[in-house]
């Protein structure tokens, strides 16, 4: 099933301070702050939504479909694109910008200072998802702002079911616009956090806003997930990882875990336990696509965890 995926793509630079921010952080001068950390390690990822989910869904023998904006920059990234074979038809280079991209500076206590320039994500309107022929499923991961309502209303004009993941980019909508997405989209997932600001700002509960969707799925880190459908509240247990070495990238795992079970057609329960089993197959890997499981190891852990098979 051809799976429109509308995100971002980007780079994110993780640089390692090999002490602890608090010791050259002064409280009482936090208002002339003037710091430099010196960072030994440094590594670059290819990351953002779209990317990591395409990723995880091709892993699983989907067929994802890319849609974004990338800036003068984005060679290497479109290379690794072409060399995992995931269609890119649809991303767009927007000139003069750079692809979106973070800068993470983490301490030894895991503490972390974050810089994002969105560049050419800001310019994802661009995109048309009528430009996008055979589509079957989509989803609107977080892009720019208007990229993101124009995506979903045109989901919903052409009559293509997708999936609302706002995820860090909830904050930039106040209560009716969340609504309103919920409203076009045919099943929405959230984390704890933004399940809590999704209440938050439209007023409603969790109960209230599932009768807006089909599902409404909350990810709990390691405590699994839950999922509000057709009047039921499903657990999903999380799935121990091997090691627990980065959770960069996990929730896009799930997702795509979510759109390879829509696509199949699979009840709730199993969908979200193949959701779950990617989320921890990722967090045992540095980075948000350096994990490598042929189809068939997925299988075999799904058939080990929870005793059926994929």
């Amino acid at each position: 099933m051809k799976t429109l995926i509308c995100g971002s793509l980007a780079y994110d630079t993780i640089m390692v301070f090999h002490d602890q921010f608090k010791n050259h952080i002064l409280p009482e001068q936090i208002h002339i702050l003037n710091v430099a950390f010196l960072v030994p390690d440094m590594r670059r990822e290819y990351g953002g939504c779209a990317g990591n989910i395409a990723y995880n869904l091709k892993l699983l023998g989907g067929e994802p479909l890319i849609m974004a904006t990338v800036g003068d920059d984005s060679k290497l990234y479109l290379q690794r694109l072409a060399h995992l074979k995931l269609d890119s038809s649809y991303v767009r280079h927007i000139p003069d910008t750079y692809t979106a991209q973070a800068f993470i500076t983490t301490d030894l206590d895991d503490n972390q200072i974050t810089a994002f320039h969105p560049g050419a994500m800001n310019h994802s309107h661009a995109n048309k998802i009528g430009d996008a022929n055979g589509v079957q499923l989509g989803i609107v991961s977080p892009d720019g702002r208007e990229g993101m309502t124009t995506h979903a209303s045109q989901f919903h004009e052409a009559e293509i079911p997708f999936v609302f993941d706002p995820g860090q980019g909830l904050p930039m909508f106040n209560g009716d616009e969340l609504l309103d997405f919920l409203r076009l989209a045919d099943w929405c997932t959230v984390n704890d956090y933004e399940a809590k600001l999704l209440s938050e700002r439209t007023g409603r509960s969790l109960e209230d806003l599932a009768r807006e969707v089909k599902a409404l799925i909350v990810t709990l880190g390691a405590n699994g997930s839950e999922i509000y459908a057709d009047g039921q509240h499903i657990v999903i247990p999380s799935v121990p990882p091997e090691a627990v070495v980065d959770p960069t990238g996990c929730g896009d795992a799930y997702r795509a875990g979510l759109l390879y079970g829509i696509g199949q057609g699979w009840d709730w329960q199993k969908t979200g336990r193949l959701a779950s089993l990617m989320g921890s197959i990722k967090i045992s890997h540095r980075g948000g696509q350096n994990h490598k499981p042929a189809r068939d190891d997925i299988a075999a852990r799904f058939l080990k965890a929870f005793g059926e098979p994929l």
